[in-house]
Protein backbone atom coordinates (compact mmCIF):
# COMPACT_ATOMS: atom_id res chain seq x y z
CA UNK A 1 0.00 0.00 0.00
CA UNK A 2 1.32 3.39 -1.00
CA UNK A 3 1.97 5.98 1.67
CA UNK A 4 0.24 9.26 1.07
CA UNK A 5 2.35 12.37 1.46
CA UNK A 6 0.87 14.83 3.92
CA UNK A 7 -0.76 17.87 2.40
CA UNK A 8 1.15 21.05 3.09
CA UNK A 9 -1.12 23.80 4.26
CA UNK A 10 -0.38 27.44 3.72
CA UNK A 11 -1.97 30.42 5.38
CA UNK A 12 -2.28 33.62 3.44
CA UNK A 13 -3.03 36.75 5.40
CA UNK A 14 -5.03 39.20 3.32
CA UNK A 15 -5.78 42.74 4.31
CA UNK A 16 -9.42 43.75 4.56
CA UNK A 17 -9.61 45.35 1.09
CA UNK A 18 -8.02 42.31 -0.62
CA UNK A 19 -10.45 39.94 1.11
CA UNK A 20 -13.44 42.13 0.20
CA UNK A 21 -12.32 42.15 -3.41
CA UNK A 22 -11.90 38.35 -3.52
CA UNK A 23 -15.27 37.86 -1.82
CA UNK A 24 -16.91 40.15 -4.40
CA UNK A 25 -15.40 38.11 -7.26
CA UNK A 26 -16.79 34.92 -5.71
CA UNK A 27 -20.19 36.49 -4.90
CA UNK A 28 -20.55 37.85 -8.47
CA UNK A 29 -19.75 34.41 -9.90
CA UNK A 30 -16.52 35.57 -11.55
CA UNK A 31 -14.55 33.07 -9.48
CA UNK A 32 -15.76 29.76 -8.01
CA UNK A 33 -13.75 30.11 -4.78
CA UNK A 34 -10.54 31.33 -3.21
CA UNK A 35 -8.55 28.14 -3.87
CA UNK A 36 -9.37 28.03 -7.62
CA UNK A 37 -8.60 31.78 -7.82
CA UNK A 38 -5.15 31.30 -6.28
CA UNK A 39 -4.52 28.29 -8.54
CA UNK A 40 -5.44 30.44 -11.57
CA UNK A 41 -3.15 33.24 -10.36
CA UNK A 42 -0.26 30.78 -10.01
CA UNK A 43 -0.95 29.41 -13.50
CA UNK A 44 -0.87 32.94 -14.94
CA UNK A 45 2.31 33.64 -12.95
CA UNK A 46 4.00 30.57 -14.43
CA UNK A 47 2.62 31.17 -17.92
CA UNK A 48 3.65 34.81 -18.14
CA UNK A 49 6.94 34.45 -16.26
CA UNK A 50 5.89 37.30 -14.01
CA UNK A 51 9.04 36.67 -12.01
CA UNK A 52 10.72 38.70 -14.77
CA UNK A 53 9.22 41.98 -13.47
CA UNK A 54 12.03 44.53 -13.13
CA UNK A 55 10.02 47.31 -11.54
CA UNK A 56 6.48 48.59 -12.02
CA UNK A 57 5.91 49.30 -15.68
CA UNK A 58 8.81 47.22 -16.97
CA UNK A 59 8.17 43.54 -17.55
CA UNK A 60 10.26 41.15 -19.59
CA UNK A 61 9.02 37.88 -21.02
CA UNK A 62 12.20 36.14 -22.10
CA UNK A 63 13.94 38.56 -24.44
CA UNK A 64 10.97 40.85 -25.07
CA UNK A 65 9.78 43.80 -23.05
CA UNK A 66 6.03 43.69 -22.59
CA UNK A 67 3.89 46.83 -22.22
CA UNK A 68 0.32 46.79 -21.07
CA UNK A 69 -1.58 49.11 -23.40
CA UNK A 70 -5.25 49.56 -24.08
CA UNK A 71 -6.77 48.14 -27.24
CA UNK A 72 -7.92 51.57 -28.38
CA UNK A 73 -4.28 52.67 -28.60
CA UNK A 74 -3.43 49.77 -30.95
CA UNK A 75 -6.51 50.35 -33.10
CA UNK A 76 -5.70 54.07 -33.44
CA UNK A 77 -2.18 53.20 -34.60
CA UNK A 78 -3.59 50.77 -37.16
CA UNK A 79 -5.95 53.40 -38.55
CA UNK A 80 -2.90 55.42 -39.66
CA UNK A 81 -1.33 52.48 -41.49
CA UNK A 82 -2.73 52.00 -45.02
CA UNK A 83 -4.96 48.93 -45.22
CA UNK A 84 -2.84 47.35 -47.97
CA UNK A 85 0.06 47.22 -45.47
CA UNK A 86 -1.84 45.59 -42.58
CA UNK A 87 -0.88 42.03 -43.53
CA UNK A 88 2.81 42.94 -43.82
CA UNK A 89 2.71 44.81 -40.49
CA UNK A 90 1.13 41.72 -38.93
CA UNK A 91 3.75 39.46 -40.55
CA UNK A 92 6.62 41.51 -39.15
CA UNK A 93 5.00 41.56 -35.70
CA UNK A 94 4.51 37.78 -35.94
CA UNK A 95 8.16 37.26 -36.84
CA UNK A 96 9.20 39.34 -33.81
CA UNK A 97 6.82 37.34 -31.60
CA UNK A 98 8.27 34.12 -33.04
CA UNK A 99 11.81 35.07 -32.03
CA UNK A 100 10.62 36.05 -28.56
CA UNK A 101 8.51 32.92 -27.99
CA UNK A 102 11.16 30.55 -29.34
CA UNK A 103 13.87 32.12 -27.18
CA UNK A 104 11.64 32.33 -24.09
CA UNK A 105 9.81 29.00 -24.26
CA UNK A 106 12.34 26.94 -26.23
CA UNK A 107 9.61 25.97 -28.71
CA UNK A 108 9.82 25.91 -32.48
CA UNK A 109 6.85 27.94 -33.71
CA UNK A 110 6.89 26.21 -37.13
CA UNK A 111 6.25 22.86 -35.38
CA UNK A 112 2.49 22.28 -35.13
CA UNK A 113 3.03 20.17 -32.01
CA UNK A 114 3.94 23.40 -30.20
CA UNK A 115 1.04 25.51 -31.43
CA UNK A 116 -1.14 24.65 -28.42
CA UNK A 117 1.52 26.03 -26.05
CA UNK A 118 2.04 29.09 -28.25
CA UNK A 119 -1.71 29.73 -28.41
CA UNK A 120 -1.89 29.43 -24.60
CA UNK A 121 0.83 32.06 -24.22
CA UNK A 122 -0.96 34.40 -26.62
CA UNK A 123 -4.22 33.92 -24.68
CA UNK A 124 -2.54 34.63 -21.34
CA UNK A 125 -0.99 37.78 -22.78
CA UNK A 126 -4.41 39.03 -23.91
CA UNK A 127 -4.20 38.48 -27.67
CA UNK A 128 -7.44 36.47 -27.73
CA UNK A 129 -8.49 32.82 -27.64
CA UNK A 130 -6.79 30.71 -30.32
CA UNK A 131 -7.99 27.28 -31.41
CA UNK A 132 -6.85 24.78 -34.00
CA UNK A 133 -9.69 22.84 -35.67
CA UNK A 134 -8.53 20.48 -38.41
CA UNK A 135 -6.89 22.79 -40.95
CA UNK A 136 -8.36 25.99 -39.48
CA UNK A 137 -7.10 28.47 -36.88
CA UNK A 138 -9.88 30.28 -35.04
CA UNK A 139 -9.40 33.44 -32.99
CA UNK A 140 -12.17 34.34 -30.58
CA UNK A 141 -12.16 37.68 -28.73
CA UNK A 142 -9.12 39.09 -30.57
CA UNK A 143 -7.71 42.34 -29.20
CA UNK A 144 -7.17 43.67 -32.74
CA UNK A 145 -10.22 43.77 -34.99
CA UNK A 146 -8.40 43.66 -38.36
CA UNK A 147 -8.35 40.16 -39.90
CA UNK A 148 -5.53 41.07 -42.31
CA UNK A 149 -3.26 41.99 -39.39
CA UNK A 150 -4.03 38.62 -37.78
CA UNK A 151 -3.40 36.71 -41.02
CA UNK A 152 0.02 38.32 -41.33
CA UNK A 153 0.79 37.89 -37.63
CA UNK A 154 0.04 34.16 -37.67
CA UNK A 155 1.90 33.68 -40.97
CA UNK A 156 5.00 35.35 -39.52
CA UNK A 157 4.72 33.55 -36.19
CA UNK A 158 3.89 30.04 -37.42
CA UNK A 159 5.61 30.04 -40.82
CA UNK A 160 2.47 29.13 -42.78
CA UNK A 161 0.28 30.69 -45.45
CA UNK A 162 -3.28 31.44 -44.42
CA UNK A 163 -6.50 32.11 -46.26
CA UNK A 164 -8.86 34.30 -44.19
CA UNK A 165 -12.38 32.85 -44.17
CA UNK A 166 -14.03 35.62 -42.13
CA UNK A 167 -13.49 39.34 -41.87
CA UNK A 168 -15.08 39.82 -38.44
CA UNK A 169 -14.51 38.05 -35.15
CA UNK A 170 -14.38 35.23 -34.50
CA UNK A 171 -11.72 35.08 -37.20
CA UNK A 172 -11.25 31.85 -39.13
CA UNK A 173 -8.12 31.15 -41.19
CA UNK A 174 -7.51 28.12 -43.34
CA UNK A 175 -3.92 26.84 -43.10
CA UNK A 176 -2.69 26.38 -46.68
CA UNK A 177 0.89 25.22 -46.01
Amino acid sequence: MEKKKPIKRTTIVLDEEERKYIDSLIREGKEPGIKPLISKMLDVYRSMMIYDWRFPGEYYCGISRIAFVNVEFINILLEYIPQEKWREVGRQAGEAAKVSLEASLNLQANDREHWKDIFKRLRVQGYGDFYMRDKYIIIKAPFINKHEVWAGFLEGLLGVKLDPKSSSAPFVFEVLE
